[in-house]
């Protein structure tokens, strides 16, 4: 296939949220293979809702199966306004015979997908079924559709985009209900859509969520809430969970749109949940999870990049699929109240730093007090994929979030006396996605976002350059950092560089700063070992700006000087 022949390009999303979250980085590929292409997706209105201002995609068409397009008839209305679009090539995530029936309805020239459920026929190029035999996360099956057009490497991990106005109209809902923008969230989201065989005992919920909230009470000293989600005909098992919890509570189900469900999501300092569609939009938005599963696979739908979340009980008719157990529901009746809560525990002290219990000052938010420590130092630090997530060119301000945690972990560099420097390759600017005033409008918002936490940037370079102009300032190259040289007088013996991508570790190289790599973006963790092999291995490899900083504080610790056999540190 000749990709710069396809000018306009339909993509079929799934019908499912959680398996529509578990395509993003198929997506994501997707527009990284077909970058000067207008991409378009065809989605059922929840997962529509899920890539609204999703910054891959250049318009969205609702597929109202209920409505307007249902039936025969509704199906011939529907392939006529895509044939009306004109697209080049349509790739089908959505596996139904349906998908593929109607792009060939409507007439587009090269359709592509997984040759399942007999529908071969209507489809111009084919992809193999792989082998039920190899167990692949659901993560990979989408994104291995796309080798055949040239997708390489391993998924990155899903992320979600959320406008900072939807957090904010969700903090003033919640405080409506008296929990305040300081106030810690758990969130617990006991449904399930699929059927009541993946649901936990509602009273084991309801004690687990109150344990949390009287552990992280005593030792954050700090007021806890939480916060019950789930969907329509839901409600009576929230407020069940809400009567137990003995704390604050607020129930949200069947009350949220999915642009309010992935805001309140995101909120959760920690969220306990069955095997369900807000499980992955927690995991794509950063949030520690506890999954409790049953008759479901978790070797194919855990939340990606968490499989230290999952809890379930191991027996022998496990995983079933079915959506009703038709014997005692051992597999969900074996979990305990104590087994869920010590993963929770682990979960916030692996992943937010916080704790269950009193612990030595290890933690990023304990670091803060270490003040001067890097005094002397610069931090480089890659954007897309680093600091915020990497969905494609990332066009206007409403497009840009950061991370969670980025902005505390930036702020806890900042307060140890580091300069921060971001050094970025924008070639948006010249394929033409964006100007330079609209990339100035992104970067004053970055800068906003941080300065809500109390962190700031001493400077961002940034190179506008197609990668074909063989410019020195694109990355690897180190043009923009011996810009920073010049400029900031930067001592290279005393810096970092924090990136997500092999061109930041090979650049590291190049100007012999000490290298990071953060797997929140292009470079998933199993693919670290090929960089290793290619003699680009990082120094460290974290899973979140937290992790990276964390381990940049204890490596300058550990590399202080010994002068006159006294220990001093580079400050």
């Amino acid at each position: 296939m000749r990709k710069e022949s396809i000018k306009r390009l339909l993509v079929r999303a799934p019908n499912w949220i959680g398996d529509a979250v578990m395509c993003e980085p198929a997506l994501r590929g997707l527009r990284s293979l077909f970058a000067q292409a207008e991409l378009t997706l065809l989605a059922r209105s929840a997962v529509a809702d899920l890539f609204m201002g999703y910054p891959g995609l250049d318009h969205i068409l609702l597929y109202d199966d209920k409505g307007i397009h249902a039936g025969l008839a509704g199906k011939w209305t529907l392939a006529g306004t895509l044939r009306r679009q004109r697209f080049d090539l349509a790739v089908l995530f959505q596996n139904a015979f349906e998908a593929a029936f109607l792009a060939w309805l409507a007439d587009i020239p090269r359709r592509y997908g997984y040759a399942t459920d007999g529908r071969a026929f209507f489809l111009t190029d084919p992809v193999a079924i792989p082998d039920p035999g190899l167990l692949t996360h659901q993560v990979g099956y989408y994104w291995n559709v796309l080798k055949p057009l040239g997708l390489a490497g391993e998924p990155f991990a899903p992320a979600l985009v959320v406008s900072s106005d939807e957090e904010q109209a969700m903090n003033e809902r919640l405080a409506l209900a008296g929990i305040g923008s300081a106030d810690l969230v758990i969130g617990v989201n006991p449904g399930s859509t699929y059927g009541n065989a993946k649901r936990w005992l509602p009273e084991r919920f309801a004690e687990t969520a109150r344990r949390l909230a009287a552990q992280l009470r005593e030792c954050e000293r700090r007021e806890v809430a939480v916060v019950i989600l789930g969907a329509k005909g839901e409600e009576s098992l929230g407020k069940e969970i809400a009567a137990r919890v003995d704390t604050r509570s607020v129930v949200l189900s069947g009350a949220t749109t999915i642009r309010e469900l992935m805001a309140v999501t995101k909120r959760c300092r920690l969220l306990l949940t069955n095997d369900t569609g807000p499980m992955h939009i927690a995991a794509a938005s950063g949030v520690p999870i506890v999954a409790v599963f049953g008759p479901t696979d978790w070797r194919t739908t855990s939340p990606y990049g968490q499989a230290q979340a999952i809890v379930r009980e191991p027996v022998d008719c496990a995983p079933c699929l079915l959506r009703e157990c038709p014997i005692d529901h051992r597999c969900m009746t074996r979990v305990s109240v104590d087994r869920v809560y010590e993963t929770a525990v682990k979960q916030l002290q692996g992943l937010s730093g916080s704790s269950g219990e009193k612990k030595p000052d290890t933690s990023v938010s304990n670091k803060r007090n270490q003040r001067n420590i890097l005094s002397g130092y610069t931090i480089f630090l890659d954007r897309d994929g680093t600091l915020n997530p990497d969905s494609g060119y990332i066009r206007s301000p409403d497009q840009f979030e950061l991370f969670p945690g980025v902005a505390r972990a930036m702020a806890t560099l900042n307060q140890a006396g580091a300069r921060l420097i971001v050094v970025t390759n924008q070639s948006g600017v010249a394929r033409g996605f964006f100007s330079i005033s609209v990339l100035d409008s992104i970067h004053a918002k970055l800068i906003r976002l941080l300065g809500e936490a109390g962190a700031s940037l001493d400077a961002i370079y940034l190179c506008p350059h197609h990668p074909d102009d063989a410019c020195d300032c694109r990355k690897p190259n180190t043009g923009l950092i011996d810009r920073a040289v010049r400029e900031r007088q930067v001592d290279l013996s005393r810096s970092y560089l924090i990136g997500d991508h092999s061109r930041d570790m090979e650049l590291a190289k190049r100007v012999g700063s000490r290298s990071i790599l953060v797997t929140t973006g292009a470079i998933a963790p199993q693919q670290v070992d090929a960089l290793k092999t290619s003699g680009l291995a990082p120094d460290h490899v974290a899973s979140s700006l937290s992790d990276a900083v964390d381990w940049l504080l204890d490596d300058v610790r550990s590399r202080a000087v010994v002068t006159d056999g006294r220990q001093m540190t580079h400050t």
